[in-house]
């Protein structure tokens, strides 16, 4: 049974509720039980087919429950190095080698980019354990949470180990389920990184703007005040001495390692198959959740014998650590669900039949990177933008191109929702940046969005565009890098040298 353009409407409406609501849960929740209710017709009906076949199903799904476990074993085992001083650890490493302004800004990004695991803890700990240091050395504190900020989602939406990469892989596998296609999820995670476009430019741009020293807009004006304001240091959190680093690294390290060996024992490597085979059919979802168990054992170990931890901290610290991730794994599950009801409904093909026929096919990456940042800074939230764009983009770009424009499109949606979540006042991350950073939450905003509006624009004109004719997106990132560090000396400047405020700072004292 065709349902046309009736088929569109769980998935607006999904996105239409999470605008006005705020509310990614309950829209989620409403768009299954609406798709229900339009394929049998009944509500009653509709009611007990999304909890018993849509949100029943998706959960009893080998590979989906593999993924939903592993998120959950991720955030107990960032919930045990955190307690057994891990994370502090590769904070008091890096706060050392801070020595001036170019050095400090570029501390403040690299311990950002070493704690990639997971973006709440990456800006909770890196904005209050750099901003003493920033504050003695005349930083602003928006210059700080922009930092912050445009370290924690980039990375942690792109490391191989995080708590979002189980989200991530879970939508992709969705997707391609959906479709028929026999690829694997974790290879087409790995090819889209490049197609990050905004993601990876956003960490980039930090480096240019910490070493050409200069700035412009509403940033410049903040780091002019920051020269002549003092700072209550008894407020700031004292810097952290801990020897604990390893404590983070080994665990994390045997994540990784265990990922790799399993990967290519999973997929028939130690069978014959060279490494690029074994990791295009293995299973990633067991893999994974080998991999995020090796990662416990070894974290509660080192904390046991150590004595940072005794057994019944390092369970305590694990069930924290799990309960942080119960709303993501909601969202997760919520969107397997949507997607289900998407895949009756035949959404994908009537949107690639009404959409493909108006929109060049070039121009897909581009249209979704567009659409889920603005459904993000609408809503706050990139976990649940991408459950509600993803299972419609995967099958309009790969029904419009083919594997060669699928990988594009998918680097464009999840970039995408990052930057919708940067620019936006409501989002979780920007505001806990702001607090870490013990800055003004709307300066923080005003001062962060043309910086990521610039890369936006680059991302689109040198990344999405060209990616969608076929170009090497290793090209389009050196041709973005140079348009970016053109930009930026062309129109930023330094504030060391102002003699005078600027002309908007005498307007507005």
């Amino acid at each position: 049974m065709e349902f046309g353009w009736i088929s569109i409407i769980p998935p607006l409406l999904a996105i239409l509720l999470a605008l006005l609501t705020q509310e990614v849960l309950l829209s989620l929740f409403i768009a299954v039980f609406v798709g229900a209710c339009i394929i049998t017709g009944n509500p009653i009906h509709g009611f007990m087919d999304t909890l018993n076949t849509h949100l029943i199903g998706a959960l009893t799904d080998q590979w989906n429950m593999s993924i939903l476990v592993f998120c959950l074993t991720i955030g107990g085992l960032i919930g045990i190095i955190d307690k057994n001083g891990g994370t502090k650890g590769i904070a008091s490493l890096i706060i050392k080698k801070s020595k001036n302004t170019k050095s400090t800004l570029f501390s403040t990004w690299l311990l950002g980019m070493l704690i990639f695991f997971d973006d709440y803890a990456n800006s909770l700990i890196v904005g209050n354990t750099m901003r003493p240091i920033t504050d003695r050395q005349g930083i602003s504190r928006e210059k700080l949470a922009y930092i912050v900020d445009s370290t924690a989602a980039p990375i942690s939406s792109m490391a191989l180990v995080s708590t979002w990469i189980g989200m991530e892989i879970g939508l992709i596998q969705t997707g391609l389920n959906d479709l028929g296609l026999n690829l694997s999820s974790y290879s087409i995670f790995l090819q889209s990184i490049p197609f990050r476009f905004y993601s990876v430019l956003a960490l980039i741009f930090v480096l240019i703007i910490i070493f050409t020293g200069k700035d412009y807009g509403p940033m410049r004006k903040a780091e002019f005040n920051a020269k002549v304001q003092t700072y209550d240091h008894s407020s700031s959190e004292k810097i952290i001495e801990s020897t604990h680093w390893y404590n983070a690294i080994v665990p994390i390290a045997s994540v990784v390692l265990v990922t790799f060996i399993g990967l290519i024992y999973n997929g028939g490597g130690f069978s014959g198959s060279t490494i690029r085979e074994a990791f295009s059919s293995a299973d990633a979802s067991v893999v994974l959740l080998w991999a995020s168990f090796a990662g416990i054992i070894v974290a509660a170990l080192m904390s046991v014998i150590q004595k940072t931890l005794d057994i019944k901290g390092v369970a305590e610290a694990f069930v924290e650590g799990v309960k942080s991730m119960t709303v993501p794994a909601m969202i997760l599950a919520l969107a397997w669900s949507l997607g289900s009801i998407n895949s009756e409904l035949g959404t994908a093909t009537f949107m690639v039949n009404t959409i493909g026929k108006s929109v060049p096919a070039f121009l897909i990456p581009t249209i979704m990177f567009l659409i889920p940042a603005v459904v993000a800074f609408s809503t706050g939230t990139s976990w649940g933008t991408n459950s509600i764009v993803m299972p419609i983009a995967i099958p309009l770009a790969y029904m419009a191109g083919g594997e060669a424009m699928l990988i594009p499109t998918i680097g464009a949606v999840l970039t995408g929702a990052v930057l919708g979540d940067h620019i936006s006042p409501i989002s979780d991350t920007t505001i806990m940046s702001s607090m870490a950073s013990g800055c003004d939450h709307i300066s923080h905003v005003k001062t962060q969005i043309p910086y990521a509006l610039t890369v936006a624009l680059v991302a689109i004109f040198f990344g999405f565009i060209p990616a969608g004719l076929g170009l090497n997106p290793f090209v389009s990132l050196a041709l973005s890098i140079t348009a970016l560090i053109f930009i930026v000396k062309k129109i930023g400047q330094t504030t060391q040298h102002a003699s005078v405020r600027p002309k908007t700072d005498q307007k507005a004292s």
